[in-house]
């Protein structure tokens, strides 16, 4: 996709995109309870194209985000750099691709997706499909992935 693509499309500039703290029951992702909240949350967003309604169809994320995971049984936490930049894709089906460099945090539940349940970041050059039902592929150029759950149980 060419930078003239979405050139005069938005103007608006980068606004703040705050990341929610959330909490997940035990075996969703991990085989135990944790919440999860920003300690570092410096990440901005810009609308590159808007579908003819209005809604959203090209998306930029870009800047720092550190996220505290905490276990809830043992209190142990792990703090996960997933400042990754993200260009995003929403298509009409509810679908989105993400086309990544750097550092996110996804979860995937049992069967939800290419690589196996955990709390996972997944750091490098990828591309990440989100299907409409929520079933999440990876697509590698270069990287790696870490399951934070492994550094809390």
């Amino acid at each position: 996709m060419g930078r003239d693509e979405f050139e005069g499309d938005e103007g608006s500039g980068w606004v703040p995109a705050p990341t929610p703290p959330f909490s997940q029951a035990a075996g969703l992702t991990c085989d135990f309870a944790f919440r999860a909240e920003p300690v570092v949350d410096e990440v901005v967003t810009k609308v590159l194209r808007r579908y003819p309604d209005g809604s959203i169809h090209w998306d930029a994320y870009k800047g720092a985000l550190v996220v505290r995971v905490t276990n809830s049984g043992n209190g142990r936490s792990y703090d996960a750099d997933v400042s990754g930049s993200a260009l995003v894709e929403h298509h009409a089906d509810g679908s989105e691709t993400w086309n990544v460099v750097g550092p996110v945090l996804l979860g995937v539940r049992e069967g939800g997706g290419n690589i196996p349940r955990g709390l996972w970041v997944i750091d490098g050059v990828y591309r990440l499909r989100i299907a409409a039902d929520g079933y999440r592929t990876v697509t590698m150029v270069r990287g790696s992935r870490d399951n934070v759950c492994d550094h809390l149980g």
